[in-house]
């Protein structure tokens, strides 16, 4: 006998919310499965948090960024990243999450999920187009920065412990790496 699984669909997902079905139960859609998301544990939660503010501080008005926070995908996907850089849009955001388009870039900080984090939402980003992913890896203290997004992979790895970087969409802007990984 041989098992099928449903694929839910964005539309699909957004109705059985509705329901209040999902209430209290942490998940996301990612490629059609509505996967639980594990707990954040306390380094988790305070080196998102951290770079949260001072990313916040340091683009000002010329990004928004949103912290665990869905984004629609066009692969039946609306993962929550742990930080969204996204156009500043204002209330457009009241009629829906950010799209690709509207995605400078997006940051996973991973420990119980990085498996989850270096594969299944690797894919999910790089398909959707999203120029650029930093994957925190908190068991190594290593940004590692994928662009040039090419079907389900990108074409470009970089791994940092230290130094600094600027983001493709903000060439003018230097971040150092302590304020990622070891704010």
């Amino acid at each position: 006998m041989v098992l099928s699984t449903i694929k839910w669909s964005i539309e699909d997902y957004h109705q059985i919310i509705k329901t209040g079905l999902l209430d209290d139960r942490p998940v996301e859609l990612l490629a059609g499965e509505i996967v639980e998301m594990p707990r954040e544990d306390p380094p988790h939660a305070y080196f998102s948090s951290e770079a949260w503010e001072y990313l916040t501080r340091l683009l000002g008005d010329r990004a928004l960024v949103s912290q665990a926070k869905p984004i629609t995908l066009p692969n039946q996907s609306e993962p929550e990243p742990d930080l969204a850089i996204v156009q500043p849009l204002g209330r457009e955001y009241l009629s829906h999450h950010p799209y690709p388009e509207n995605i400078f870039w997006v940051i996973e900080y991973a420990n119980t999920s990085l498996e989850k984090d270096s594969t299944l939402k690797y894919h999910i980003y790089a398909e959707a187009g999203i120029p650029e992913y930093w994957l925190v890896n908190l068991q190594t203290a290593e940004l590692i920065v994928y662009r040039q997004p090419r079907g389900r992979d990108y074409g470009s790895k970089m791994t940092l412990k230290e130094g600094a970087i600027s983001p493709l969409a903000f060439p003018d802007v230097t971040i150092p790496i302590e304020a990622i990984i070891s704010a």
